[in-house]
């Protein structure tokens, strides 16, 4: 149990969502082995940017695991990342796996004694522990847990087989680029933040969340694949009508985890536009796609943020 509760506590830091997986992904057990000689192939992600007279702040969507060979970092992304003084992400990935997990297991494991079978209808439950022995889990193995737990779990642990990898993953690079350019690196939250998200959700959600995520496992590879397509061709009108498509069931989570996080985003690039520098801001791609994102907030704050060509 603990090496499965080490790989969720990585997961969470990057707040991933079952059905905007592909935007919302984390670290499986095990990352496929990569080949030496795995072509390249271009990829031209959207970018924009915030300026005033002494300011500078990119806007970067990110894929948080991708498959390897896809070369990003380049063009204008690169160019905007080595101009900026500091890197701000949705949260500094956390280093101890051993301490995220501490931390979390409180939240995960429900105070109250009810459990996962007492929650669902028999055939919801026949399903969910169906969903949890095809990735190598006991049926009975979150018996014990609130119901977004054993949701991320499945969300995540088929990635490898996938053929994703979450060492590829954007914040992944651009926090070991930071570091070896010295560039400060900030989050927009902290790991507690991230985790009461989830823990503070009405049961009724969490267990439709869950029910939606053992549902759709079948669809996780097609899904993830088509996005970090739209992702890659920097097509962000597209990957926002593939994930409203996602977001039709359970919209009160999507306020929860893109929404209202976006309007606290646009919140903090305003006051740090009052301060002169540069900074790369990069959060998942959703966010920045479609209505009610990072920029359509901005602009209620009297802010424009404009596609970068190239």
């Amino acid at each position: 149990m603990k090496k499965w509760i080490k790989t969720l506590a990585a997961s969470c830091a990057l707040l991933p969502l079952a059905p905007f997986a592909a935007l919302h992904a984390a670290e499986p057990v095990t990352a496929p082995a990569v080949a030496a000689s795995v072509p390249t192939v271009d990829a031209d992600p959207a970018l924009w940017v915030v300026k005033d007279k002494d300011t500078t702040i990119y806007l970067f969507g990110t894929v948080h695991v991708l498959k390897p060979g896809l070369g990003w970092f380049d063009e204008a992304v690169k160019d905007a990342f080595d101009r900026s003084d500091e890197l701000m992400l949705e949260m500094i990935l956390p280093e101890d796996q051993a301490d995220v997990a501490k931390r979390m297991m409180p939240l995960a494991i429900d105070q109250t004694g009810k459990t996962i079978p007492q929650r669902l209808t028999p055939e919801q439950l026949a399903a969910y522990q169906a969903a949890l022995t095809s990735v190598g889990l006991p049926a009975n193995a979150f018996d014990a847990f609130e119901p977004w737990f054993p949701a991320i779990t499945l969300s995540v642990l088929p990635l490898s087989k996938l053929g994703y990898d979450p060492e590829q993953g954007a914040e992944k690079l651009l926090t070991r680029f930071a570091k070896e350019a010295k560039k400060p690196i900030a989050g927009f939250e902290t790991l507690e933040e991230q985790l009461g998200y989830f823990d503070t959700l009405p049961e009724t959600l969490q267990v439709a969340y869950l029910n939606v995520v053992v549902r759709d496992m079948d669809k996780l590879g097609p899904t993830l694949d088509t996005l970090v397509a739209q992702w890659a061709k920097g097509d962000p009108k597209t990957l926002a009508t593939t994930m409203n498509e996602s977001m039709t069931e359970t919209p009160e989570i999507a306020k929860v985890l893109l929404w209202d996080r976006n309007q606290r985003w646009a919140d903090q690039i305003k006051t740090r536009m009052a301060q002169p520098g540069t900074v790369f801001v990069a959060v998942g791609a959703g966010h920045l796609a479609g209505k009610n994102s990072v920029q359509d907030y901005l602009k209620k704050r009297g802010l424009s943020a404009k596609r970068v060509k190239y």
